[in-house]
């Protein structure tokens, strides 16, 4: 098998394998060290672990098409806690007064275009200034952060309504919204990455920038939308969240950024632009939250959790580095 056949095997279909070791290994450890009596791949188990993969999951969509564009965002969590709070909060606004349960998809509305306005501020500096996007979004995070905290101070922000619980908590054909939401965005983005020129052009300018930009692709432009894309998702998982929670508090979405960029790593996204799979992000996703479910199901603790995703995630990054300097010496040959 040559080099770039088994470097794009181990991308694309390596995570499934890694999730089917992980499915073996919590079934067979969870028989003897597991404080439930519930088998760790009981159907109930499994259906509640695709609910609790979608806030990760519907950003980690977004951020590969940022990474496969060569960029990277790390306000996303930032992003994440301050559309959340002008979910619940724009609900008691007095423009919304009287309209009863149609106020909530205005909250909605209002939500998500708090997420695509701050992604379209990162987009809008990354174009227009050439600074690289890790500097933006990291001075971004920070500042989305401290807006955060000067909404409500330190205290949490909270709304209850029932009709909205109710439709986060419903189920159609034994599963849960969020997980309908996972889907929907899965499938769309997927369709956008490898049906649009978009998502063509995406691909082209990770690659090679100067070349994308001899070829006529407009890329300040295509990158501002990239970046719309991730915070409208952002805000999307906020808003398919915190319709259940009802309460946000200003930590909300802390370290999210790296979750989510873990995912996507994981699911063979390279960090230099140019390559990546939606359908593998969402193996990443899955696989992540197998890890922190399936070690939780042995007694693991958060701690361990971290400590065994962060080292996974070191192995990755120096496996695709050694794969790629095979596959150039490969070239050279």
């Amino acid at each position: 098998m040559q080099a770039g056949t088994l470097s794009t095997f181990l991308k694309r279909g390596a995570i499934w394998g890694f999730i089917f070791l992980e499915l073996v290994f919590f079934t067979v450890a969870g028989e003897f060290l597991s404080l439930s009596e519930k088998a760790f791949m009981d159907l109930d188990n499994m259906l509640l672990l695709f609910k609790q993969s979608a806030p990760i999951g519907i950003i980690a969509m977004g951020m590969t098409i940022i990474m496969v564009n060569g960029n990277i965002d790390l306000s996303v969590g930032a992003t994440y806690a301050l559309s959340a709070i002008v979910l619940l909060d724009s609900m008691t606004w007095p423009i919304f007064g009287g309209m009863g349960d149609w106020a909530i998809p205005m909250a909605w509305l209002a939500a998500l275009a708090t997420g695509t306005l701050l992604g379209a501020l990162n987009g809008l500096i990354v174009w227009k200034t050439g600074v690289d996007a890790f500097i933006v979004t990291l001075g971004s995070m920070l500042g989305y952060r401290g807006l955060v905290f000067m909404y409500n101070g330190e205290q949490p922000t909270s709304h209850l309504n029932w009709t909205l619980v109710d439709f986060a908590e419903a189920q159609f054909l034994g599963i849960h919204t969020a997980t309908w939401f996972l889907l929907a965005v899965t499938a769309a983005i997927w369709f956008l990455m490898n049906r649009t020129v978009h998502g063509r052009n995406a691909y082209a300018i990770g690659d090679n920038r100067e070349a994308a930009v001899n070829a006529g692709i407009k890329v300040g432009p295509h990158m501002m939308i990239n970046f719309m894309i991730i915070g409208f998702l952002a805000a999307l998982s906020a808003v398919v969240f915190y319709s259940e929670s009802g309460s946000v508090n200003p930590n909300d979405g802390e370290l999210y950024e790296l979750w989510v960029i873990t995912a996507v790593v994981l699911g063979g996204t390279k960090l230099t632009g140019g390559a990546g799979s939606i359908v593998s992000t969402f193996g990443g996703v899955l696989a992540i939250q197998l890890l922190r479910k399936g070690l939780s199901h042995i007694g693991a603790d958060t701690e361990t959790v971290n400590l065994v995703i962060g080292l996974i995630l070191i192995a990755v990054l120096f496996l695709d580095r050694q794969l790629n300097l095979k596959g150039k010496e490969e070239l050279k040959t």
